[in-house]
């Protein structure tokens, strides 16, 4: 084989992985395409250039099927007990009210809210 043949297999083979990788997080759900049981759990409240805003309910029982979240901020305006499930594992977590947090970004996980109150997330992603 020529040079110019083996320039030509690595070309397909990183066009293949980049076209692999891309499509692996694509498949993921966005926070608003995601539900629970086909029942919306997130809405938008505010989206503009820089932000994107949605308010996300969680009664007991319901959760937030697999979906990813690019970098973001949050607060808890009403706290429960969650089951989460990530790269990192499955653990159960009491998210208190008036909680807040940072994420650069989740690749993926799922929750569900396995308290015995109503939990409601505000999520602020930048753009």
């Amino acid at each position: 084989m020529t040079k110019t043949t083996y320039f030509n297999y690595a070309v397909y083979i990183c066009i293949l992985i980049l076209f692999i990788c891309c499509n692996n997080k694509n498949t993921l759900l966005d926070p608003l395409e995601a539900g629970w049981n086909n029942e919306v759990v997130c809405e938008l409240i505010e989206d503009h250039s820089k932000i994107r805003v949605l308010r996300c309910t969680f009664s007991p029982g319901i959760g937030h099927e697999r979906h990813y979240h690019k970098a973001h901020f949050g607060y808890t305006i009403s706290g429960s007990k969650f089951r989460i499930k990530d790269t990192s594992g499955t653990r159960e977590v009491n998210v208190p009210t008036g909680y807040s947090f940072n994420n650069d970004e989740i690749e993926w996980h799922e929750v569900l809210n396995i308290g015995d109150s109503t939990a409601v997330f505000l999520i602020v992603e930048y753009k």
